[in-house]
């Protein structure tokens, strides 16, 4: 309802007519100073005129803009006909600080006219990229300055008042606004508004019709095709019809939709646009075929998309925003990944080329009109329209896809023609013998691999044979005739065939015989298969797994084969005898570190190829490790030419090989095994040759060695020895000995050294000076000394729970170099401590003097951890090294073990000197002494006059085993002294 104008009358008073103008002048002068004061509440409007012959008339820039003006608004009418410039005054209907839009119109005819004054709700033109004018009412009300009140009439989609003006009126209207934009407000005739709202509504119900039958129709494709495509495309049409219709207004008229509904409603449907459009995408390009990252992408836009739902409960001005600017990102990232796809040849991709062309030039324009570069009246509807036409083509598109296969659907093919597809599919050629007629049919395929003419494969069976490899003629007849004789079975077999060059392919034939009513055969029907590819790369594996793939000799699986085969033959013919040569590079693991491992792979390959050449087409040359090779030799029989060509050999390797800018200069050792004939084993012989180059390496290198028995017992005494030895300590056979360690100060037994003793089955009694370097050489050494410090550190729990006493017993275990560098040295140690209950400190871990200043960095932080493990630490052989004291007091050694060559009297009046002063460095820097090689008594007296604490050796016991241990605890002083 419009509230009536507030007119200004003057007062009916009867005064003077010299009084009345005195009056009015002095009114005139305080309206003019009000101007000065308040220019702009007081400026008069400029009057807007309205032409009978104009139907529109465009007023949005004519217009005085009063932003939070306050609940009430004085303004300045338009002059009138008489010039007068008179003031009004509007009180706002909501009562609150509102904005105010003011304008006058002119009715310059002689003729009473009727307007209707329209501001539409929305527009799309000018609605801004970001936080869009998502559209609402705009005016409230219209207050004129005179006459009759315009009167609102029914519309949904903008706000329209209709005014009435006299003839030579001036009438200026106050707007009452709802928002603080007015996007555009015209001036229409009453019947060309109407004209051009049911022309537009014409249009807006033909381009909804089209796209409500376009949704509904790919709804129904959905469900007779059921493949992903179909319910993305119609998601997408339903989108953009959910659009059209909140656009152009019918889902106000169906739910009445005002306000911040119709906002939401709005934002609503441009989120949900830019969503349909990612999944059409995704689904119409299958794009997790080809990459798992664009499912990533694609659902994480989705997920964000769809959270602008909520967004838009909150302020559906951002949610649209971002949802305008999505759209345009999608278009721009859908058309490079579309390119990306047509390159590499995909058809749907190809296919989706122009329509996203279409959507491309879509975007351009929708963000040129909401940005106001295009303004014109026809470009909203001419959007929605080309809305439209994108999701029709896309329509046409995914139609293409459903219908293309033609028959080929689901259920409406026969099992033959599923068959015939399959065979189609697998890419098999059709091989068909007609028997009867003796004709072999293939089609073009195997003459267009083998570069043979037509035809020339369409004949009787016995052509074929021209074709086949001889190898593999009699094969291929045998089964044809077998075929037809037995009148059943199937031919499964693989040929080659010629081609015109010569070359051969080889073809996989797989065919069933089916016979006649009269019991024969009267065709073989079956299908070739080109399988030259899998034969090449079976040769190919089955070539790499027999020889070295650097030099491409025989490794040594293949040339023990040989051998093998080289050997049978001489003991059947006894004309040719083999000889085996194994030859090893000398210095090539130092020549290796130091040029590289690429230039190393070359000298190979050069050693390789001169050794080739200088050998016979029937010997056989193989690489049996990295610089070891090995020849089998059966083009000389005769000793000195097998000797000479040895020679020959060492000559060609110790030539100059020129690699870069360097020469590298190689000798080999070369070890020779004569057939000794009988049934001698090839692996001896092989064995033989590697002794007898063993034997050479130990010589010095450089020179050939000749088997001889004599060299035999040498290797392999030894290798008798490391697995003997490997088989005692994992029975547990090893013996574990414990010489007592006294305590000078009350000779009482303080401890013991644990030592390995091997009492061998067969051999007796070995000494570990013999055992020990074998266990070096063969890595058990630390399985030797795990095994050591495991058996005395469970001895050594016994004795302390059998004998407690104040000053525990000890055991001390001996440490090699290898086991200190172990990397599982500390977790072995600190399971033995957790296995068993010892004191702090009691098992001592032996290290030599050598062992720790090899690698002091390294040595200092692994005792440091062995020490806070609970394990003591003893210095093994104090000063036989070159010891560096400095690093000495960084160890956290709690033990000094003086060296026996300290302790024998040898008449040197240095001696004592010697021992006084490392026994009292020693005490100076906290640890405990022991002394070595005490033989007699007076060798304990002078150590123990000398500070010395602990002492070792003959006079005070040899080293016995663990019970004969106990029972020397049992009678020592120190049981005693426990027991009491």
């Amino acid at each position: 309802m419009c509230s009536k104008p507030v007119v200004l009358r003057p007062m009916s008073i009867s005064v003077p007519v010299h009084i009345f103008n005195l009056i009015r002048s002095a009114i005139l002068v305080a309206a003019a100073m009000m101007l000065i004061v308040a220019p702009q509440a007081a400026r008069a409007l400029e009057p807007i005129s309205v032409p009978l012959d104009i139907e529109a008339l465009d007023i949005t820039n004519a217009i005085d803009m009063h932003r939070d003006a306050g609940t009430r608004l004085q303004v300045s009418t338009a002059p009138g006909a008489d010039g007068i410039v008179r003031r009004i005054e509007v009180p706002s209907r909501s009562g609150e600080n509102t904005n105010w839009a003011v304008f006058a119109l002119a009715n310059t005819s002689d003729e009473q006219v009727d307007r209707l004054i329209v501001a539409p709700n929305y527009k799309f033109v000018g609605s801004d990229l970001f936080w869009p004018d998502l559209g609402s009412s705009r005016i409230a009300s219209i207050t004129p300055s005179q006459g009759i009140a315009p009167s609102r009439q029914k519309s949904l989609e903008a706000d329209v008042f209709l005014v009435t003006l006299d003839p030579g009126s001036v009438v200026t209207f106050v707007a009452e606004l709802t928002t603080p934009n007015l996007p555009e407000i015209r001036v229409w005739e009453p019947d060309v508004y109407k004209e051009t709202v049911n022309a537009y509504s014409l249009y807006r119900g033909i381009i909804l019709g089209i796209s409500g039958l376009l949704a509904l129709f790919l709804t129904i494709l959905f469900v007779v095709k059921g493949t992903v495509m179909f319910p993305a495309t119609a998601a997408l049409a339903w989108s953009v019809l959910a659009y059209l219709c909140i656009d152009f207004g019918f889902w106000g008229m169906v739910f009445k939709l005002e306000g911040g509904s119709s906002q939401l409603a709005r934002a609503s449907a441009e989120v949900m646009l830019a969503a349909s459009l990612i999944i059409f995408l995704y689904a119409y390009l299958n794009l997790n075929r080809w990459n798992i990252h664009y499912s990533h992408l694609a659902l994480t836009t989705l997920i964000l998309l769809l959270g602008l739902l909520g967004v838009a409960v909150w302020d559906p001005s951002i949610a649209a925003g971002i949802a305008r600017l999505s759209l345009g990102i999608i278009g721009l990232l859908g058309f490079v990944t579309i390119a990306v796809l047509a390159y590499q040849h995909y058809d749907r991709a190809i296919l989706l080329i122009p329509t996203w062309c279409l959507l491309i030039a879509w975007l351009i324009g929708a963000a040129m009109t909401v940005t106001g570069r295009l303004s014109n009246d026809i470009v909203q509807p001419a959007l929605g329209g080309g809305l439209v036409l994108i999701v029709l083509l896309i329509g046409f598109t995914v139609m293409q896809h459903a219908f293309a296969g033609g028959a080929i659907a689901q259920g409406l093919i026969s099992d033959v023609e599923r068959k015939a597809l399959a065979l189609t599919g697998a890419g098999d050629i059709i091989w068909d013998w007609d028997i009867d007629r003796d004709k072999i049919y293939t089609g073009n395929e195997v003459e267009d691999l083998l570069n043979l003419k037509h035809g020339t494969l369409e004949g009787p069976a016995r052509d074929w044979l021209e074709i086949l490899h001889p190898q593999d003629r009699d094969r291929f007849r045998a089964t044809l005739d077998a075929v037809i004789d037995q009148r059943r079975g199937k031919i499964q077999q693989t040929f080659r065939l010629r081609s015109e060059d010569g070359h051969f392919r080889w073809f996989r034939l797989r065919a069933r015989p089916i016979v006649g009513a009269d019991g024969e055969v009267i065709r073989c029907v079956g299908t070739m298969l080109d399988v030259t590819e899998e034969r090449t790369a079976e040769e190919r594996l089955l070539h790499d797994a027999v020889h070295d793939n650097l030099t491409g000799l025989p490794n040594r699986e293949l040339f023990v084969d040989r051998l093998q085969t080289s050997v049978v033959r001489a003991q059947a013919e006894e004309t040719t005898k083999p000889t085996v040569l194994v030859i090893n590079l000398d210095r090539f693991k130092q020549v290796n570190d130091s040029i590289g491992l690429s230039a190393g792979d070359s000298i190979l390959l050069t050693v390789a190829r001169r050794l080739g050449r200088l050998i016979g087409q029937q010997d056989t040359l193989g690489r049996l490790s990295s610089d070891q090779y090995g020849l089998v030799l059966l083009s000389e029989n005769e000793p000195d030419r097998i000797v000479a060509l040895a020679d020959a050999l060492r000559k060609a390797v110790r030539a100059p090989i020129t690699f870069s800018d360097r020469e590298i200069f190689l000798t080999c050792s070369v070890g020779i095994s004569f057939f000794e004939g009988g049934k001698q084993a090839v692996e001896d012989m092989l064995t033989n040759a590697e002794i007898a180059l063993n034997h050479a390496k130990r010589l010095g290198g450089d020179r050939q060695e000749v088997y001889r028995p004599i060299l035999r017992p040498l290797g392999k005494n030894i290798v008798d020895l490391e697995a003997d030895l490997r088989e005692a300590i994992k029975k547990e056979t090893l013996g574990v000995f414990f010489q007592p360690i006294i305590r000078l100060e009350d000779q009482a037994i303080a401890g013991f050294e644990v030592l390995a003793r091997w009492n061998h089955p067969k051999r007796g009694k070995i000494s570990p000076a013999e055992f020990i370097p074998i266990a070096e050489q063969s890595g058990l050494i630390n399985d030797l000394g795990m095994y050591m410090l495991d058996k005395g550190a469970s001895q050594l729990a016994f004795w302390q729970r059998e004998f407690p006493m104040p000053r525990p017993l000890f055991t001390s275990v001996n440490l090699s170099s290898r086991q200190l560098l172990k990397q599982d040295l500390i977790n072995d140690v600190k399971a033995i401590l957790s296995r068993n209950s010892l004191e702090v400190g009691t098992l001592k871990l032996e290290l030599t003097e050598s062992l720790v200043m090899s690698n002091p960095e390294y040595s200092a932080k692994v005792l440091e951890r062995l020490r806070s493990l609970g394990a003591g630490l003893s210095l093994d052989d104090f000063g036989t090294g070159h010891s560096s004291l400095s690093y000495l007091q960084r160890f956290p050694f709690d033990t000094i073990k003086i060296d026996q060559a300290f302790v024998k009297p040898d008449g040197s009046a240095a001696r004592p000197v010697l021992l006084r002063t490392i026994v009292a460095m020693g005490h100076d820097l906290g640890m405990s002494v022991v002394a070595e090689g005490a033989e007699s008594e007076n060798d304990a007296l002078e150590l123990f006059q000398l500070g010395c604490q602990y002492a070792q050796g003959f006079y005070f016991g040899e080293a016995v085993s663990a019970a004969e241990a106990t029972k020397m605890l049992r009678k020592m002083p120190v049981a005693e002294a426990a027991s009491a």
